[in-house]
């Protein structure tokens, strides 16, 4: 006798609490990362929910963009989970959505794939372009770029040396300082897009001046790097299933290829491209499933939504997402 297929069962309950609990961690931990006690309780508040809803709206919109695209191709998704993460990152792991279903053709793929970083992008943008007109322009020390960068492993792995040797009394204190740092500078980084639209809405800024930025344009900041995180073309990430869907299994190789980037990035331009890195290669891996119909041919619209979401890689890439200013 055939058993019966596994019953499943939805609970929106937890989809709900998982969210209001999201909204709370991303709001205490913008407060505690990002605003000063000296601001009035009914400010910070105001600020802090201002960032949260921005956020969730944007990686919401990116999971919404996932599951409806999935339901229009018949594939069984749940709704999106948002993962709540209290005074690490900014309050989030962000928000995943569970197939339960085998996605049935290329072109299926391409469409499950893109909708989430497009839709996405799409919310992020006019946030940016709202949040970048109601950011002040203020006074900002000049800030250098090294190469290898302060924070890369080549550059900290120098400084372990160099400290492991004096501990050992082989090389002599480097001398101390005048004056302990009095003030730091949190910089985001910035891709292509990001310059784009900032010359746009503000134009060019004159030495010595940058941006403080209002909290919806952290928010959508840190949308546009989950969009980059999401495209990289590797394995099950939404860059590895346009990736699949273009090459088959030779986007294996495309996947080691943009591991060997990742790599680079975290030797010579900062760590925190380690972390992704790991998940990248020994949680995600580099293989994909086969849809159940391989032999339908991808078609010439799908293409183009892959150059365009590869497009958007490119304008979202950064070697240094964030970095602290210390003087």
């Amino acid at each position: 006798m055939e058993s019966a297929p596994a019953r499943v069962v939805n609970r929106p309950w937890l989809h709900l609490l998982l969210f209001v609990l999201t909204v709370g961690t991303t709001s205490l931990t913008f407060d505690n990362l990002f605003l000063g006690a000296s601001l009035p309780w009914s400010a910070r508040l105001s600020e802090a929910l201002t960032f949260s809803v921005a956020l969730l709206t944007i990686l919401g919109a990116h999971e919404m963009g996932h599951y409806l695209l999935a339901r229009v191709h018949g594939v069984d998704a749940s709704l999106p989970y948002f993962i709540p993460l209290p005074y690490l990152g900014v309050g989030t792991l962000g928000a995943v959505i569970r197939i339960r279903g085998r996605i049935p053709t290329r072109n299926a793929l391409v469409d499950i794939g893109a909708a989430g970083p497009l839709a996405g992008l799409l919310v992020a943008l006019p946030f940016l372009l709202w949040g970048l007109a109601h950011s002040p322009v203020v006074d900002v020390p000049p800030v250098s770029s090294s190469f290898p960068g302060r924070t890369s492993l080549w550059c900290l792995g120098g400084d372990f040396l160099q400290w492991l040797q004096v501990k050992l009394s082989l090389a002599p204190a480097s001398p101390a300082r005048d004056a302990l740092p009095q003030h730091a500078l949190l910089i985001f980084g910035d891709g292509l897009l990001m310059r784009g639209l900032k010359w746009l809405v503000l134009g060019p800024l004159p030495p010595g001046k940058g941006l403080q930025e209002h909290p919806v344009v952290i928010a959508a900041w840190f949308g546009l790097l989950v969009t980059l995180l999401n495209l990289v073309p590797v394995g099950q990430f939404d860059g590895g299933h346009l990736a699949y869907a273009l090459w088959g299994g030779h986007a294996r190789w495309v996947g080691k290829a943009m591991a060997l980037v990742l790599l680079f990035l975290t030797l010579f331009y900062t760590v925190t491209w380690g972390p992704w890195l790991l998940v990248a290669t020994k949680v995600v891996g580099f293989g994909h499933p086969e849809v159940t119909r391989p032999a339908e041919p991808l078609g010439l619209g799908r293409k183009l939504v892959c150059a365009v979401c590869f497009l958007a890689l490119v304008g979202c890439a950064m070697p240094v997402p964030i970095r602290m200013e210390i003087w």
